[in-house]
This record gives structure tokens, sequence and C-alpha cells, in this order.
């Protein structure tokens, strides 16, 4: 029997990181070219000291057809799944909570243009129940169908072995039997590795984090990401411990909120060039590694709008202020060229999307890639927290971490113009 899920990662995927498909489109690699340089030689397995590192390859999407969508970013690793191993292109995201890969039986063009998980040519794959349950004899496995943004996909469940470089557990995944054209057909990965928390997934055995956590492969039951934009380094995902290496400030936690799964912390105010603007009221945000994008819920984007006044022609970009965040009594700001979208040089907007997220899930901002290349952050999978640190880039001078001891109240500084 098919089972709607109920959860809204649809957002992330179907709008944030493909956008609405389009006729006329151009992609852009970063320095390793295309997704065929994903290979064995990208994870850097270290399970002696109990962590696995995996190299994520940048993929940009400019899109001729519809400028005000600006470009789309998602990057991409490898999973392997099966015995022997069949390897597939994923974004680890952190808004969803399944891995979900085509299937060879699925014969829609989405699924043809990438690769298909074989059930035949494991030796360790059994069919289960899209609750990870056993199917009963004389039963026939239930079927989930995912509805997105956009499009749908429709799945059956499977429970095979389920390889993260030298990290593997076995696992329930989700193999496509159709996927609808509109958006996947335009994805330039094979499928998505859901890392929310377990919540998120459809049972504890589709959820990789919680698979690797009750194992013995990892130090510590986490992860880490580091994201650039920047051709002189390489963005990563650690599994099982923390990377100073790439941290210009101390990590600070912030536990999660909600129990709909998500990465969500506490938004304590909005400032804008360090001044306290008094406009947050139970804001919360998720931090989504699968999302290009920043949004808001529409009464904050449009106060936000009124207060930054963003000129459309960019006569006022050099002169507008940093838009912080308080978060677990730290600033997390952004600069205007990470909040702005300027396309060409006199087109400018606010690039914080409109998002309203029913109660209890919502009201939710979903910070994405912009904010997630500025800030290196640590997912505590046993401590239901999140950790964040300015990052450290190449040939770059970070900016401070600041403190509520460096925030004024509201109305005490300069307003903007």
């Amino acid at each position: 029997m098919a089972r709607l899920h109920r959860h809204l990662y649809h957002f992330l995927v179907a709008v944030a990181l493909a956008g609405a498909p389009v006729p006329r489109e151009e992609c852009e690699a970063d320095e390793r070219g295309q997704s065929a340089t994903l290979s064995l030689l990208q994870s850097r397995s270290q399970l002696r000291t109990g962590a696995v590192s995996m190299s994520l390859v940048k993929k940009v999407r400019k899109t001729r057809a519809d400028s005000s969508r600006g470009h789309k970013m998602a990057y991409f690793g490898l999973v392997e799944v099966g015995t022997p191993r069949q390897s597939f292109s994923v974004v680890f995201d952190t808004g969803s909570g399944n891995l979900i890969v085509p299937g060879s039986d699925c014969d829609s063009l989405a699924c043809k243009v990438h690769k298909r998980f074989s059930m035949r040519q494991s030796s360790t794959l059994k069919e289960v129940n899209c609750d990870g349950s056993e199917v009963e004899k004389g039963y026939l496995p239930d079927e989930i169908t995912i509805t997105f943004g956009t499009g749908t996909v429709t799945g059956k469940c499977l429970q095979d072995q389920v390889c993260l470089g030298a990290a593997c557990s076995q696992g329930a995944f989700i193999s496509a039997v159709d996927e609808s054209s509109q958006p996947f057909a335009a994805f330039d990965f094979d499928g998505i590795l859901g890392l929310a928390l377990p919540s998120m997934a459809q049972g504890n055995s589709f959820s990789m984090m919680q698979r690797l956590s009750k194992g013995t492969s990892l130090r510590k039951p986490l992860f880490s990401v580091f994201l650039s934009d920047s051709d002189e380094e390489t963005s990563e995902i650690t599994f099982g411990q923390i990377n100073r290496d790439h941290m210009a400030s101390e990590l600070f936690w912030v536990p999660v909120t909600g129990t709909a799964g998500y990465w969500e912390v506490k938004i304590e105010d909005i400032t804008v060039d360090d001044e306290k603007q008094g406009i947050c009221e139970d804001c919360r945000v998720a931090v989504d590694t699968g999302t290009s994008q920043l949004a808001g819920p529409t009464s904050l984007v449009d106060k936000m709008e009124s207060i930054l006044n963003v000129q459309s022609d960019c006569g006022n970009f050099h002169r507008l202020p940093e838009l912080g965040f308080i978060i677990g009594e730290k600033v997390l700001s952004l600069s205007p060229s990470q909040y702005v979208e300027k396309k060409g040089a006199s087109s400018c907007e606010l690039a914080l999307m409109r998002l309203d997220v029913p109660p209890p899930n919502g009201p939710l901002f979903v910070f994405g890639i912009p904010f997630l290349q500025k800030y290196y952050s640590v997912y505590d999978h046993e401590g239901s927290r999140v950790g964040f640190a300015v990052a450290k880039h190449a040939g770059e001078t970070p900016p401070a971490l600041l403190s509520l001891t460096d925030v004024r109240p509201a109305g005490a500084g300069r307003q903007v113009h």
C-alpha cells in the first residue's frame, strides 16, 4: 500500500536544489569537473581513528530562461549500495531522512538519465516494508510515494549494505520505480542521502546516522560539513570527528528544537550592523545542506526587506549592512554578497525566499549553502545539537565571531536607508 511521506523535505529538493525546470540552462562544474570524477579516491577512510571524510563535488546550474531564480548550487558525494558495491552520486542532505536512488526497474526519463540500482546484481539484498518491518510470508512488500514541491517519487523499500567509504552498515533505503521528469531529470546527481534526525526517516533502519551511531565504525556519533566556493580547497563531509583545520573560531553548540527531525535551532533575534531589530518571536531555523537558498517566513522577510532596503538597481549595494542572526548568544552574520542576489551590475534583490511552513513545524527559516559556506557546521546525532564555527577558507581573512556583548539594543544605532 502506498504511503504518503509526511515531512517537508520536498521543499529542499524540488524547489531549492533544482528550481522549476527550465528549457535553457548552462551547467558549470567546479575544478574537479563533472560528476564522473566521483570515485573511491574521494573517500579518505580513516576508520583506525574512527572517522571517514568524503570529498564533495560542487555543481552550479545557471538559468537563462528565468533570471529571477539566479543560480542553483549543490554539493554531492559518493555512496555505495549492495554486494558488490554499486556507486551513486548523492546530496548529503540534512533536510531529509532517507536514502533514495533510482532503481533498474524504473523506466521514467528521470531514472534513465541517472545511474540505477540493480537488485539482481546484489547478493545481500532483501525486500522490506516501508516502515522497515519484515515482509510477511504470502504478502507483497508495500511501496511509498513521496510528494515533492514540483514532482513525485514512487519507490520500493529494500535492505542492503550501504557504505560511506569503509564505513558500512546494513540498512533500508528507497529504490525508485517512478520519478517525475520535473524536477528530477534536471538533477546532476543520482539521489539523496538523508542525514536528518531519525524522526525524519521512515524508521530507524532507514537512518544512516542511527545505524552508524550504534555500530563501531565511528569514534563519535556526529558528522561535520565544510563547504567552499573556492577552487583552492576541497569541500567535504566528515563522519565521526570534527576537523578543526576548517575552523577559524571556537565551536559553540546549540540544542535542537522541535520533533520533526530537522536540525533546527532557535534564533533569538535578527541584527542589522550588530543592532538588534526586535522582530523575532519564536524564530527557528533549519540548517539545511541540501538547499542552495536562504528562506524565511513571509512576514519576517517583508520586514527585513523594508529594513535593509536593497535598491533594485544595486545603487546602495556597497553601503548595505551586515545581516545577523543571534543563535546561541553568538551573532552569525551574512554580508551583502551572501544575502543579496545580484543579476549583473544593475539588478539586485534580497536573496531570501519566502517560505511559510505551517505550525507545528513552522514558522521556520531555512539556511542553506550561502550560510554553510561561511560557517562550519557539526551535527551531533547523540546529543541532538548543532555546532557552529566561522569557516576557515584559503586566502581569506575570517570575520570575528561576535557575542551578545558586541550587539546594541534596538534603536541604538544607525538606520538603513
